[in-house]
């Protein structure tokens, strides 16, 4: 690992919320261990929406930048932010609570959601990647058909 590289769970998640401000999905895949735990608020029944693609469970740094590259591919660009309210650190666990804003590039639609990310870095690389989202507002902006996009 080169020196530089982020170590502590703080370091780690910080560096992570730095790229994923960037954009760069394979420089924010980096950050994720080979192999990992990766889930999203979604019921486990179902294996994602045609609509809103990223929203599945994953397993490989490889899937946690195709993540990134669905997520962008699916919103207005410029009509995002994401803001973090708190970083909670216990050992090699983090929770990260904050507000997403983003814009449903197929209808146009703005929301905001609130999320809790869990994170558990180890060795310097993030090994889990739970998030709990607001997924009803993320469905219905996508939603052609819906007016309850917020």
């Amino acid at each position: 690992m080169p020196l530089d590289t982020p170590t502590t769970t703080r370091s780690v998640v910080e560096e992570l919320l730095r790229r994923i401000g960037e954009g760069d999905p394979d420089r924010i895949a980096e950050l994720y261990a080979e192999r990992g735990d990766w889930k999203l608020d979604w019921p486990e029944s179902e294996h994602g929406h045609a609509a809103t693609p990223w929203i599945r469970h994953r397993s490989t740094r490889s899937d946690a930048a195709a993540h990134y590259r669905e997520l962008a591919e699916h919103h207005v660009p410029g009509q995002e932010a994401t803001e973090v309210e708190r970083v909670l650190v216990d050992g090699n666990d983090a929770v990260v609570l904050g507000e997403i804003r983003q814009t449903a590039r197929p209808t146009g639609r703005a929301y905001r959601a609130r999320f809790a990310l869990h994170l558990t870095v180890e060795h310097g690389l993030v090994t889990r990647h739970h998030v709990y989202e607001d997924s009803l507002a993320v469905a219905q902006a996508f939603n052609a058909e819906s007016s309850e996009a917020r």
